[in-house]
């Protein structure tokens, strides 16, 4: 039985509809993401389907018994009150009075009006099951790493986030709603995150512009595309497919209309009298398709993003030699050493605070080691993404934000008005003459790149570009800097856009420790030291002996057959993805699941067995290559 069906939903802000003929059915236990252009109405969606936004015309049914949580993509700035109040708080009326009470417990011995009120308390929570609904709150704490006395409002973003997602399943609901969750999240949160949605046992709908994440979690893809619905079983690279064989055959069936309407127009043109009898029904057709032509939404385009290089710098772009900064005697980077030359892409990763932005301002030579030295290198022009967007003055228009009230603006030494170059980056002419304020986190993100690239930079440097852009201008921003031959130090927590285009990384690896490793992320996961072995057993006070960290490994050579394995594997692993290909493609067509039904089932079984060799065939390649090496 479904949790959640949309039938025929219509609903729209202003001429065009963010819903159109919707139809939508979520089943129980499913992951499905949620995928669309920025401003289509994603989350105006999750608004319908847990009854804050109504519909203008069409259905919602909702099971009765379903219980719904949402994780907003905006995190609270300021709440009262502790973790607990605000974990509780997913627990509703009994939520309130756990908190009430937990607050009140603090305070005994202060009067008997409060042990009379921890009394009254204690028996409505007993009577609402409320004891019970404690343990989970503990649970969710405990489950997410929180400390519970700690108040709200000091938190990090990402803590709170955790907070939020932890209100959520509190609750342990039916259905799991989320809007970007992993927005402003480091590496390591957002596989923490992967981890506990995993495991949710409810059905999740969520939104995120995280191929990753999207790629570990989703069983289905349900795309919001100029105000249809449809959805796309299986995995996103699936999607990606399918949907450029949909966008391949509609530019086809819309190329066959116009030129049959072309011709429609001709030939009324020509004079022939629509009073005729045998004409009426063709000049009726054509009315017909002109209100058809009209009526199409066009797909909405891609930003033109275009970058100066501006003059070459030299070969040398920073040189560090053993710089170290501390903060409050605490090691942020220690005794780090570094070459940057001309056309390298570096990424620099590690948790929030670890000091990424600290590196990259000493680097730059805006901050001054407290050892060691850093040389730039001559001809530098630096361009700066502002990852707190504080170049933005909000009370500004769109227009003047990026023109300084100039109609104007100079780049790559030609003139362009500033109304046309923003249309390059999807700027509609009513927002850009609106006040920067208004705008949604994507549209500030492609602001900032507008006047990024505005101007020669033969240094990019980048702190964060890619939170709430859509993943067709995390795509375009990609293949523009791989085209970029100036330098690019960029800090991202997004795994896929940091394997796709930086050359090196700067990884932050815990107490001030920054080591360099050739390629991006999915490289440094490859490199890394492993993390030391403990080994576990009995504390002493159970009898036994004290924890004590197991003694280095003596690494074994391979044997003979081990040998001869690891060169076989390569092999292996070619004929396993040809064969996952070749059923990837047979279970892809639509007439596949026209066929006999035995036939399609053993099919898919094998699909599913391939995937898992190949699996065990990779991790058994990379085990044996490491232990040889």
């Amino acid at each position: 039985m479904p949790l959640i069906r949309l039938d025929n939903a219509t609903l729209a802000f202003g001429h065009l509809p963010l819903l159109e003929e919707a139809s939508l059915v979520i089943e129980p236990g499913e992951r499905i993401c949620l995928v669309g252009r920025n401003g289509t109405g994603k989350s105006t969606l999750l608004r319908v389907i847990d009854g804050r936004q109504a519909l203008d015309e069409g259905t919602l049914w909702r099971d009765p018994a379903i219980r719904i949580a949402t994780l907003e993509q905006e995190v609270p700035g300021s709440a009262p009150g502790t973790v607990f109040d605000q974990v509780a708080g997913g627990l509703a009326e009994t939520g309130e009075l756990l908190a009430r009470y937990h607050h009140l417990l603090a305070r005994l011995g202060e009067g008997a009006s409060v042990e009379r009120e921890v009394g009254e308390l204690q028996h409505r929570i007993e009577a609402a099951d409320g004891w019970r609904l404690e343990q989970r709150v503990e649970k969710a704490i405990s489950r997410l790493r929180l400390d519970g006395a700690a108040p709200f409002e000091p938190l990090s973003g990402g803590q709170k986030r955790r907070v939020m997602l932890a209100r959520a399943l509190v609750s342990e609901p039916d259905l799991l709603l989320l809007d970007e969750p992993t927005n402003h999240l480091d590496i390591d949160t957002i596989a923490w995150m992967e981890g506990q949605i995993r495991d949710f046992p409810g059905a999740v709908l969520f939104i995120t512009h995280d191929r990753a994440f999207l790629r570990a979690l989703a069983t289905r893809i349900l795309e919001l595309d100029r105000g249809r619905l449809t959805s796309w079983p299986g995995d996103y690279d699936n999607y990606l497919r399918r949907k450029a064989e949909r966008m391949a055959a509609e530019a086809q069936e819309n190329a066959r209309f116009d030129r049959k309407l072309a011709e429609e127009e001709a030939w009324i043109r020509q004079g022939i009298k629509a009073r005729r009898t045998r004409n009426e029904g063709r000049v009726r057709a054509l009315q017909k398709m002109r209100e058809e032509r009209r009526a199409r939404r066009g797909q909405q385009g891609n930003a033109r993003l275009n970058l100066d290089r501006g003059e070459l710098s030299g070969r040398l772009v920073i040189e560090a030699e053993g710089i170290s900064k501390n903060w409050g005697g605490e090691p942020v980077v220690r005794e780090l050493s570094t070459l940057i030359l001309r056309g390298d892409r570096v990424g620099l990763i590690g948790p929030n605070g670890a000091g990424k932005t600290t590196l990259l301002r000493m680097l730059l030579g805006e901050l001054k080691p407290d050892s060691g030295r850093v040389r730039l290198g001559s001809r530098l022009q630096m361009a700066y993404f502002d990852q707190q967007r504080e170049a933005l003055d909000p009370e500004q228009s769109v227009a003047d934000s990026l023109g300084q009230g100039k109609e104007t603006i100079t780049i790559g030494g030609c003139s362009r008005h500033v109304v046309s170059y923003l249309q390059e980056f999807l700027f509609p002419p009513d927002r850009i003459r609106s006040p920067v304020k208004s705008l949604s986190g994507g549209e500030r993100n492609r602001l900032l790149l507008a006047r990024l690239f505005a101007r020669p930079a033969n240094l990019l440097v980048m702190d964060e570009p890619t939170n709430d852009l859509d993943v067709e201008t995390l795509e375009l921003l990609e293949e523009l800097l791989l085209e970029y031959d100036g330098t690019l130090l960029l800090v991202s927590h997004d795994r896929a856009f940091l394997d796709n285009v930086v050359t090196s990384t700067l990884a932050f690896e815990g107490d001030g420790v920054v080591r360099e490793y050739v390629g991006g992320y999915s490289d440094w996961l490859r490199q890394r030291p492993a993390a030391p072995a403990v080994e576990e057993v009995p504390d002493r006070r159970q009898g036994g002996e004290s924890p004590r960290s197991e003694p280095p490994r003596r690494r074994r050579k391979l044997g003979y057959r081990e040998q001869r394995e690891l060169e076989a594997l390569p092999e292996r692993i070619e004929a396993l993805e040809a064969e996952q290909a070749t059923l990837q493609e047979r279970a892809a067509s639509p007439a596949f699941y026209k066929g006999d039904k035995e036939e399609i089932t053993a099919t898919l079984a094998r699909l599913e067995r391939v995937e898992e060799e190949l699996e065990a065939a990779y991790r058994r390649w990379e085990r044996l290559l490491e232990q040889s090496e």
